[in-house]
Parts: C-alpha cells; structure tokens; sequence
C-alpha cells in the first residue's frame, strides 16, 4: 500500500502559464506543473524526494510528514476541470 500524506498547496498561477506549487506546512516542498492535471504527479514526485533526503541524513521526518492511516476518514478539497 502506498503512503497517503495530507498537506495543504497553493498554486500560483505563472505569467508564462502553469504553475508553481508549494505547502506553507512544507517550506522545501516546491514543484512546478504545467497544467493541473500534472500538479498531483508533480507533488508526489517532490514530496518522495523530500521523504528520501530526510531518510538519507538519518533525520525523522516532520510531524505533518507522518502518513494518514488507512482507517481515517477523509476530507479533500480537488481542483475538477470541466470542458467550457
């Protein structure tokens, strides 16, 4: 089973197009997407890497960084384009 994380994004639209996400829970998690359907794969991808430095140094990870159980019931918010 995969590792399910909970964090908050925020996606700044860029003047060139797409976008630049962050966490404000997660100051080192930064990703960019070109369109929002990358913004989810693009943040796993991050979020993995960060997961890998914290094991590589030995270091525990942050407390927002613990995985959600599989038995908590869940609440998202999701951005769900639909054609125009």
């Amino acid at each position: 089973m995969k590792n399910i994380y909970k964090l908050p994004l925020i996606l700044e639209p860029q003047p060139e197009g797409g976008y630049t996400i962050t966490c404000p829970l997660l100051p080192n998690l930064i990703t960019e997407a070109d369109t929002l359907e990358e913004v989810m794969p693009n943040v796993s991808d991050a979020l993995s890497a960060i997961i890998e430095a914290y094991q590589d140094l030995n270091q525990p990870l942050p407390t927002i960084l613990q995985p959600i159980s599989e038995q908590t019931t869940l609440w998202t918010e999701s951005l769900i384009p639909i054609g125009a």
